[in-house]
This record gives structure tokens, sequence and C-alpha cells, in this order.
């Protein structure tokens, strides 16, 4: 703080000479001296046109007046007297400046103060380029930042959801506190240890929890900190890790988006020795090259562990690699149960309910939702955060906000109830359907309106049925617009998008097709990474493809016309969903109940 305090204080007074340097030159007075030879002031002088004159003997010169002008001339050294004597002989008043050491300084100074200013700015704007209070040529040290001791501590009480995963790791940190156990069985622990899985699924935290466990120093850095644009930064910013590493041994360094750094080498089209490589080299000598590191553990997170560099993942470097899932239903409630532990909470919050409404969710979205849930209720001034603003904020997060200012016609109203209704009705019949928890015509985000369902239990392995179903209850929507209407409208974009990903995986991933047979067709890669894969030839003939094509169609229309019978079947209980929606806006699953029990 003192130093940014200093950083500012020096800022404000370079600007202030600046610019009071540029007001001068603006003012300086447009009628300066004029400068005359030596022979002008002569004549002037024997012809008595010389009224004042002031001679300056430190810098031999002599500014004269004549004839209401100024004039500055420059003399010859050793003619002070000489000039002064035959100025007074013709009438001039003459003055001589007394010599003074300081008004030559003076001189030099002003001759200096612009050259000082711009070298100022100069060295300013290269420590501020090189972030933080770095000296302006020490960017080859390290930018890691050791966690002080003051910040709070996590430990693993502070991390859920992942008790396979802090079981890997307790080893590590059981090493940390005890190295000398491990040391006389001649055991040796990993040199690093690699998490990764999506986004926000707790890695970093998972990191930060080994080192509050064991108690040792945590040095923290991102991948794309040792990447710089002069050659040999990076390579040196790692030695420095290292090097400060060893000081504080035993430690844990921990590496963000390793993937910044470690990219396979000579992949794309960039290829070749540049910095990146230069740096990967260095890391990858560093944790198991001539340096010996001990007591000192690499931990590292990436989200693209399919593009890191061979070397990096063999044993003795990352050799220890742990997937960091998404939570399931009952990790959810633990996660839950640690954001909410400093809220208050109302009678009828059930973390359970909470969890198995959001399936799929990370623990930073589950944060998220959280932090939603009670600024909802600060918003409303509640005194607690009521089960309502969880529902409220798991649909903010999964479908964005309600946009109550976008103004339905009564007409589009109607599509959009009877197209929610599709949807659900569908849903509600098909064998393998999940439980319907909510159907809306409320807009939010992008959606005019939304069917919610909630899966009872966690699923890690659908079956053919269950893809079929969920194409169906997709198509429902477009299905009863064109049953109802006799039209269609551009409301099912996203359903026909979704359905027809659906079926494509189904054939060409799973092998789902009776035409196609149990074959996988194509990369199941979802994106080219860093040209990896932009040459691979597809592993089928056109052939294949216009077959895999008319199965997607055969599938998708099958399941189209299946939804249309079933609607047209149930057109009543259709038509009761559907004024329900234009009626109340929204259906919960007990109106939702009642609505196929009185009808079916």
């Amino acid at each position: 703080m003192q130093n940014r305090w200093l950083r500012g204080v020096i800022t404000i007074v370079l600007v202030v000479l600046f610019v009071s340097t540029l007001m001068d030159l603006l003012n300086a007075p447009s009628n300066a001296l004029q400068q005359a030879p030596y022979s002008s002031l002569v004549t002037a002088i024997n012809t008595r046109q010389v009224s004042v004159a002031q001679v300056d003997p430190a810098t031999h010169e002599v500014t004269w007046s004549s004839k209401g002008k100024q004039y500055q001339t420059v003399y010859a050294l050793g003619y002070t007297n000489d000039l002064s004597n035959l100025l007074d002989s013709h009438g001039a008043q003459v003055s001589i400046m007394k010599p003074s050491s300081s008004g030559v300084w003076i001189g030099i100074l002003g001759d200096l103060l612009p050259l000082a200013i711009v070298a100022g700015f100069l060295f300013f704007f290269f420590r501020q380029s090189q972030g933080g209070g770095n000296r302006m040529m020490s960017f080859g040290r390290s930018q890691a930042r050791l966690q002080p001791d003051t910040q709070s501590t996590v430990t693993f009480a502070d991390v859920a959801g992942v008790d396979e995963e802090k079981q890997e790791l307790e080893e590590i940190v059981d090493f940390l506190k005890n190295p000398k156990r491990y040391l006389e069985m001649g055991a040796r622990i990993p040199k690093g240890v690699l998490l990764f899985g999506a986004p926000g699924t707790g890695k970093t935290l998972l990191a930060r929890a080994v080192a509050g466990e064991a108690g040792v120093p945590f040095y923290t850095e991102s991948g794309s900190g040792f990447v710089e644009m002069f050659v040999g930064v990076g390579a040196s910013r790692v030695r420095d890790l290292f090097e400060q590493a060893k000081k504080s041994a035993p430690c844990i360094v921990f590496i963000d988006e390793l993937d910044a750094v470690g990219r396979m080498r000579g992949a794309g089209y960039g290829g070749g020795n540049d910095e990146r490589e230069q740096t990967l080299n260095q890391l990858l000598v560093e944790m198991d090259g001539f340096g010996i590191n001990e007591g000192i553990i690499v931990m590292a997170a990436t989200n693209r562990p399919d593009v890191l560099d061979p070397a990096l993942l063999r044993p003795g470097r990352f050799d220890r690699q742990i997937v960091v899932h998404r939570p399931d239903q009952e990790g959810r409630k633990k996660i839950l149960a640690v954001h909410t532990k400093n809220k208050p909470l109302a009678e009828d919050v059930d973390l359970a309910v909470i969890a198995r409404r959001t399936p799929g969710f990370t623990g930073a979205d589950l944060a998220n939702l959280a932090n939603e849930a009670a600024l909802l209720a600060a918003r409303g001034r509640q005194k607690r955060l009521s089960m309502e603003n969880f529902e409220e904020a798991a649909e903010r997060v999964m479908a964005g906000p309600q946009k109550k200012s976008r103004v339905l016609s009564e007409f589009e109203k109607r599509v959009v109830a009877f197209h929610e209704g599709g949807h659900t009705l569908v849903g509600l019949m098909v064998a393998h359907g999940d439980p319907i928890h909510k159907v809306t015509i409320i807009p939010r985000g992008m959606a005019m309106g939304y069917t919610m369902p909630v899966p009872e239990e966690d699923r890690y392995l659908i079956t053919k049925e269950q893809i079929l179903d969920k194409v169906a209850m997709s198509l429902g929507g477009r299905a009863a617009e064109a049953i109802v209407f006799g039209e269609i409208s551009t409301g099912a974009s996203d359903d026909l998008e979704k359905s027809t990903s659906m079926v494509r995986q189904m054939i060409t991933e799973y092998g789902m097709s009776e035409e196609l047979g149990p074959m996988t067709y194509g990369s199941r890669q979802d994106q080219v990474f860093l040209g990896r894969d932009l040459m691979r030839a597809r592993n089928y003939s056109e052939e294949v493809a216009s077959k895999i094509d008319q199965a997607i169609r055969h599938i998708v229309m099958q399941q189209y016309e299946r939804a249309k019978n079933i609607l047209v079947q149930h057109r009543t209980t259709l038509n009761q969903i559907a004024m329900g929606l234009i009626d109340k806006e929204t259906l919960s699953s007990e109106e939702l109940r009642s609505i196929v029990q009185a009808t079916t």
C-alpha cells in the first residue's frame, strides 16, 4: 500500500513538472531578444544610440537597448572592462551583473529539466508495463505469489462434493507433514499432481486445501504468467520460481491453467523453438531433470489435459493425475451446506431438494446460486433466505432473468402456451420422461417460455429408449403448433438443434443405429485445438455420410410423428394445460398432475 501511494505521488509530481514546462514554452514572449553582431553594437555605441546596457561577465553577453528595441550580443573573453568603459564614455547607462556560480547551475538545470521529465515518464512506463512493483529490468523474475499467513486458511472441510479426490490428496498432505516416514521406507512421493476437470469443479480450491491441511507455503502462478514476448524470460521465471520454492521447502507450487504453457510441442502451424517451448523445456528440467527439488510438490490445474505435452504426463513429472468430476446429488447437497452456513435460512429451505433440482451444476455454479438467492432476499428486504429465493436463483442461473418488460400479443401468448404445453404433455406421457417440475410462458433470457424437467436421480448411463423419449419431448412443441394452429413458427429452432444433435450422437458416437450398426463414425473431439486434428481425414466414405443423414432424418421424423400422435390422443389435456398457462402463466408439478388426472 505504501509503495502504491509513493508511485502515485511521483506520478503527480512528474505530471505537474511536465505541464509547467510545457506552459512555460507556450507562454514564452513572442518579442524575444534579437541577436546582433558585435560590429553592430560598436557602431551603435559610437553613434550614441545605446541608452541602456547590461553586461554579464559569466556568459559574456551584453543586453542593450536602442530606439526602443532589445538586442543581445556575445563578446569575446577578456573584453568586459573595455566594453564597459566604451559604453560609459558614450553616455550609456551600464550595469555589470555580479558573477555567480549558481547562475551556471540554474542554466544547466534548465537545460536538463525536460530530459529528466522525459526519462521519468519512460521509467514509470516501463515499471507499469511490467506490472506491480517490478523494477524496469526485473521482468525475468517470477511473478508467483506466496499466500500470506494472514490469509484465511482453506482446509478439506471447506471443500465438499469431492470425497474421492480428497482421499487421493491426503497422501500428499501426510508426506508434507511427515516426510521422514516416507524417506525411511524408500518411498518417493509424486513430484507433480495434475488436477483436471470441467471449469468450476474446485481444482484451485483443492490445491489450496492441501497447503492449508499441511501448513506449508503455497506459491501460485498462472500458466500465462511465464510466457512473455521476450525470448528467455519464461525460462528465467521458471528457474526463479523454483529457486524461491527451494528456500521455503517443503512447499507447494501451484500452476493454474497449465495448458497455457504446457501445450504439445510442435502442434499446429507455429511449431519451432519459440518462447513457449523454451519455457516448457525449463519446466520439464526443473520437475525431473538434472536439478533436485526435494520437498517441492508441483500441483497444476487445467481444463484441457488432452493438449498437454506427453513429457509432462510421464512418471517422474505429473505422475499423479486426478479427475475432478462434477458433484453428484449428495455432493451438491454438501456444497450447498458449505456455501449457506453463514446465511440465515428460512425453515422451508431444503438443501436436498435444491440439490436434486440442479443436476450438472459445479461447485462454482452452486456458489453462484447461493449468492443469487442472498441477493434476491436482500433486494426483497427479507430477513431470511426462503425456498422461493433459491428456486428463482436456480432459474436465473439456468435461463437468465425474467423479461417482464417483454409484452406478448394474445396470439403469441397462445402459441407459446400450446408450444410449452406440447413439451410438457409429451414429457409426461413417454415411458422414460423425467418428472416436470414447472412449466411457464414468462419470458426468461432468450426463451419465450420453458419447461423444467427434474430427474429423480443422477444418471451416468442413458439408454436408446431414453434418448428417443428426450427427442420426442423436444419435438412436442413444434408438433403442438402444427396440430393446433395448422402452421409452425420460429419458436422451435433450439428444440430442433438439440433433437438433431442427440440423434446424430446416438448414431455416430454410440452406435445405436440398426442400419449402420454398432460402429462409431468420425472424431469424437468437439473442437479443433492447436491444429492437432485440422488435417485429420474423415474415417468414413461419402456413401456412409449419406446413410448417416438418412438415418438421422428417419429417426427425427419418426419421433416427430410419435409426438403428434400423443398430442392428438390427449388433445383435451393439451388444451387444459395451455389454458392454464394463459390464465396463470406458470403451472407447478402439482397443478399439472391434477390436470392430467382430471382429463385422462
